[in-house]
């Protein structure tokens, strides 16, 4: 006669471990994006000379910035959105603070597009749109470290529709 007790403790063993509680004490995630030099390295290593701009609202979008380490102090802002109103004009914006406290209070909206002159983001009959703007920085020195935030807004009627949180940028030289 055979012992059948190791198979049905098994069983009862794997029973109970699907049973177990989840961990219900998982802090949520932070809704505020961290500055570039934490969230790269876990430290001040690297200044922010790029990112990843999160936008949300009544849709979605990303805007790519870029400054290549070339000296030409150019900014490339590749801009998609989506879910936004399809055949629409929007325009990217951005306002800046010179106290970096990862707080963006200015309302000092900057209107992007290709150099100085704005560039509409419109969207296709499915609402998403894509844009390569670019602004040139010379009129920062490098080295210049500000808190910069976006918005999205309707070309039409400047009601904003996406909004980013607060990021750290740093100009390269």
């Amino acid at each position: 006669m055979y012992n059948r007790l190791p198979w049905r403790s098994a069983f009862i063993l794997l029973a109970l471990a699907g049973c177990a509680a989840q961990d219900t004490t998982t802090p949520a995630p932070e809704t505020r994006q961290p500055s570039l030099q934490s969230a790269a390295t876990g430290g001040p290593a690297t200044p922010p000379f790029n990112d990843e701009i999160i936008l949300r609202g009544d849709g979605f979008g990303l805007v790519k910035f870029r400054q290549p380490k070339d000296g030409n102090l150019i900014v490339y802002l590749d801009t998609w959105v989506r879910d936004l109103a399809p055949n629409t004009a929007y325009l990217l914006q951005r306002a800046v603070d010179k106290a970096v406290d990862d707080d963006c209070t200015s309302s000092n909206w900057l209107t992007l597009g290709k150099g100085t002159t704005p560039q509409a983001i419109v969207t296709d009959d499915r609402g998403t749109g894509r844009e390569d703007l670019f602004r040139n920085l010379a009129a920062f020195p490098p080295g210049t470290r500000f808190d910069i935030h976006f918005r999205v807004i309707n070309a039409v009627t400047s009601a904003v529709v996406l909004t980013s949180t607060c990021y750290q940028f740093t100009v390269s030289q």
